[in-house]
């Protein structure tokens, strides 16, 4: 497949905007509304990128990031994470870094930047 996201968000209006942004690119969107859940999608499904919200209502981010890369699903730990998060202050990148991460973003999204980083990792699909 080669253009599917996982992005595990539990804000349902930044979820709206991301799915519409990158399907508007031709990339799936499989949403995860929390962390467990987003690490067994990511177990069941072939994922080539994931986002990540860091405050999350059961696990953060960061712990979801830790258990992805430590995955018994070897691939999880080359898929690429970036974190998504509203958390700004200093060392917030670094934490979403040193946990697995390998892109730190902040909120609010800027739809370009997203896009941005998106095909650094995974070229958009070719439209048809």
């Amino acid at each position: 497949m080669g253009n599917t996201v996982l992005y595990i968000e539990d804000n349902p209006d930044n979820m709206m905007l991301v799915k519409r942004a990158l399907e508007a690119r031709g990339y799936v969107l499989i949403e995860a509304f929390n962390g467990l859940t987003g690490v067994s999608l990511a177990e069941e499904k072939e994922v080539d990128l994931i986002l990540l919200d860091i405050n999350l209502p059961d696990i953060d981010g960061y712990e979801v990031a830790r258990r992805l890369r430590a995955n018994a699903k070897s691939a999880l730990a080359y898929v690429p994470i970036i974190a998504v998060t509203a958390n700004a202050l200093k060392g917030d990148a670094e934490k979403a870094l040193s946990s697995g991460c390998d892109v730190y973003m902040s909120k609010p999204i800027n739809i370009r930047e997203l896009w941005a980083r998106v095909e650094a990792f995974v070229p958009a699909p070719e439209k048809k």
